[in-house]
This record gives structure tokens, sequence and C-alpha cells, in this order.
């Protein structure tokens, strides 16, 4: 991030690891792609204390906010465990008064436990640049009898499933978010033509929501292989909007015809 440029970024949709104290792993090789490599996906989710991964946030938090537009904003995604540590931390970068929304996706997949309410969703976190952010608000069908099969502005609460493990859109990298979610939050915090950064892409959600949405999109991890995924990921995504495309065509020529 220390080489791109200043005011540069629409959007910034950060998952970073959530100090889960776990090695996260996930299955070989990549489902959705070519890649030869076979190995475990293995990364180390784990700081000896929350300071020390607050300060490893920090870092970050500051590059974001220098390479954000003024109308840019953050959504930084967390867990129970940081998000009252993380929510500081960013009142401290971006200001308090910048907060826009803590956003609840409940996604209703996990165990439960007789020792307390079952944990079923995350945290993410929604700061604006400057009080100048752009934000269109997002839409889903409505659930009351009354509004019955029309549409309402989205809450503060996403109720958004996770991928199931027979879905066609898992990677097998561990941790992936759903398309849904992030085609979501990029739509509602990303103008057309905007750039969005993900900073800890993984398997290439964000930038596969992104570019199906006309957005640009930059992904940025540590892991070769979460590189290889998501380039694999967007060159079969591509593909299939260019056979899709080339089928409309032939459809319309047909129709022309006739």
């Amino acid at each position: 991030m220390r080489k791109m440029a200043t005011e540069s970024i629409d959007l910034v949709y950060a998952d970073p690891p959530f100090n889960t104290g776990r090695t996260q792993r996930g299955e070989g090789g990549s489902r959705l792609g070519d890649s030869s490599e076979s190995e475990p996906l293995v990364y180390c989710d784990s700081w000896p204390t929350v300071l020390e991964y607050i300060a490893f946030l920090r870092e970050r938090v500051v590059e974001i906010h220098r390479l954000l537009k003024p109308t840019g904003s953050i959504l930084l995604h967390v867990d129970w465990r940081t998000s009252h540590h993380v929510r500081l931390l960013l009142d401290e970068v971006f200001g308090p008064e910048q907060f826009v929304n803590h956003l609840i996706w409940s996604y209703g997949l996990g165990g439960s436990s007789p020792r307390r309410f079952a944990r079923k969703h995350d945290d993410i976190l929604f700061y604006g640049r400057s009080a100048s952010y752009w934000f269109e608000p997002p839409r889903v069908a409505a659930t009351s009898v009354r509004m019955r099969g029309m549409q309402k502005k989205a809450t503060d609460v996403l109720d958004i499933p996770s991928i199931n493990n027979m879905a066609c859109e898992r990677t097998g990298y561990p941790t992936q978010k759903p398309l849904q979610l992030l085609s979501l939050l990029v739509g509602a915090c990303c103008p057309v033509g905007g750039t969005v950064l993900d900073p800890f892409c993984g398997s290439g959600t964000t930038l596969h929501a992104a570019r199906a949405l006309g957005r640009s999109a930059i992904g940025i991890d540590s892991s070769a292989q979460a590189i290889r995924i998501t380039r694999d990921r967007l060159a079969r995504a591509q593909g299939a909007g260019s056979r899709a495309q080339g089928a409309g065509r032939r459809e319309r020529g047909l129709g022309s015809r006739e």
C-alpha cells in the first residue's frame, strides 16, 4: 500500500485475520482454478496479545486512511473477539465523527454452546474518509406481509447465508466470504467506475464483485496461493462473462434476421 498514490481509492473492504488463536486451514489447491498447487491452504491467525494484533492493524489502517479519496470509505470486517478494540482504532485514525455504521452480518451457520447465546454474526465497521463519503442505499427483498414482493432499503443487519459446502462459488480458501455479501457492500459504498481495494484479498471475492459491478479492483495478499486462486477465479469469471455476451449477441442476431 505504501507504493500506491494518496487519495486514489474509493472503497477499502478489509477482511483481516480475526486473531482466533488458531491456524486456518482450507482445502488443497483451488476448486475453481487450474492451479497445479495442491498443498493445503494454511495461515496463522494468532498474535501473542491483543495489543500486538491492534498494532498490526494500525499500521495498515493508517495507510488505508491516506489512500482513500475524500469521498471514500472503509469497511473493516472483524468479529466479537476484537470489534470493540478495532472501533477504537478507527476512531483514533479516522475520527469518531466519521463513524457511519456498525453492520452485522448474520449468517446462521456455526455451533452452539450450553454456556452462552450462539454466536452467529460478524461485525463490519463502516467509516467515511470525510462527511462527503459516497453511499447509495442498497435494496433488499421485504419480508413483511404488507410489502410482499417489494423491496426496501437494507438495514444495518445483513441477513446473508454463509457459503455452504456444495456451493459452486467455493474455492477451498478458509474464511471465504459469500459473493452476495460483497456485491451488496461494493454496490452501496463505491460509485460505478470507482476503485475498490482489498488488502487481504484471500480468494478474491471482493475483486470478483467489484468487476461484475463495473468497478476497478485491486487485491493484495501475503499468500502466493491466494493470489493464484484469485487470478484463476477472475479469469473464469471473465471467460463466463465473455461467453454470455457472445450468446447474447448471437440471440440478438437471430432475432434481427427473423
